[in-house]
């Protein structure tokens, strides 16, 4: 997702162990962000990938360089006396590829400009990577504000004049004020916590929903295809445990306070790591969708961020 097409900055220390290979910039934020975070995973974070993708992307450039980065300890990456010193020349490299795209930028005339932008909790499925990654190469003046929050609150954000543009997941096809373009499919699933798939593995709708379930607020995607499987049942659902995002809502249900509605893809990872158990008797679906005001297309900010957005999922 990271490796395309980008220039080979280098410094005069490592030009000659690169010169046989293709050593990138995105190898040296993500080498910098473990060195500064001492985990794969914050760092993963950082730079909206997952932690196998930085180990890769780490292993991919101490086989360039020849020397070993980190060492593995129990508290932590560490780096070696190697990785120290090429930290330096690492940050250095990264400092004067972003003057030299600055200075490009002013050439050609790109946007700048903050945009406030939300999305919903996972960076991953959002391919937010790509899109920033993209966004950072053509438009290193716009600045990203990011405000994670559920999707129903960041519509009502961005028709408030909050937020400028969003990620959303959402069922609709248009909303008052605002422009909604759907990028992607997100499949729904029913996840069950162990104890409930213990007492029976697939139990029927009516069985289901006699037990506890965790929700999320009314307006909420989730919360609509929710309230329509109890209606399938002939029961309307009671609120009761209640989860401010969607990935929220995963974690609550592992922990054993009840069955709720999450993305499929993530469902079946936690079932894979004995998490919870999926149940089979339903399968919906939603999308991602970009969204704006209308009057965002009179910025070019907005303009730059949205083309990086169609771009990444177009992929």
């Amino acid at each position: 997702m990271f490796g395309s097409g980008l220039p080979n900055f280098r410094t005069d220390s490592a030009a000659a162990a690169a010169d046989n290979g293709g050593m990138e910039l995105y190898q040296l934020k993500t080498f910098v962000a473990v060195a500064q975070e001492r985990s794969l995973t914050r760092a993963a974070e950082r730079v909206f990938t997952s932690p196998p993708a930085v180990s890769a992307q780490i292993k991919a450039l101490e086989d360039e360089l020849g020397v070993r980065l980190f060492d593995r300890t129990p508290r932590g990456m560490a780096l070696t006396e190697a990785g120290a010193r090429l930290l330096d020349e690492a940050e250095r490299t990264l400092a004067s590829a972003s003057r030299m795209r600055s200075a490009a930028a002013q050439l050609r005339g790109a946007a700048q400009g903050v945009v406030r932008f939300g999305t919903v909790s996972d960076p991953i499925a959002l391919r937010l990577g790509d899109a920033l990654l993209r966004l950072a190469e053509r438009h290193p003046q716009v600045t990203l504000q990011l405000h994670q929050g559920l999707s129903a609150a960041t519509l009502v954000a961005l028709q408030r004049g909050e937020l400028d543009c969003a990620y959303v997941m959402t069922d609709l096809e248009s909303v008052d004020g605002l422009e909604i373009q759907r990028l992607g499919i997100v499949d729904l699933a029913v996840a069950m916590p162990l104890s409930v798939a213990e007492a029976d593995a697939q139990p029927s709708l009516a069985e289901l929903v006699n037990r506890p379930w965790v929700g999320t607020p009314p307006g909420c995607v989730l919360r609509r295809h929710l309230d329509a499987l109890f209606a399938s049942a002939g029961r309307e659902y009671q609120e009761a445990a209640l989860a401010d995002t969607e990935g929220a809502v995963r974690s609550m249900v592992a922990s054993g306070l009840g069955v709720g509605i999450v993305r499929q893809d993530q469902a079946l990872q936690a079932e894979r790591h004995g998490e919870l158990k999926v149940w089979n008797g339903w399968r919906g679906h939603t999308w991602i969708c970009w969204a704006s005001p209308p009057a965002a297309r009179s910025s070019s900010a907005v303009a730059a961020v949205r083309q990086a957005v169609e771009e990444a999922w177009a992929v």
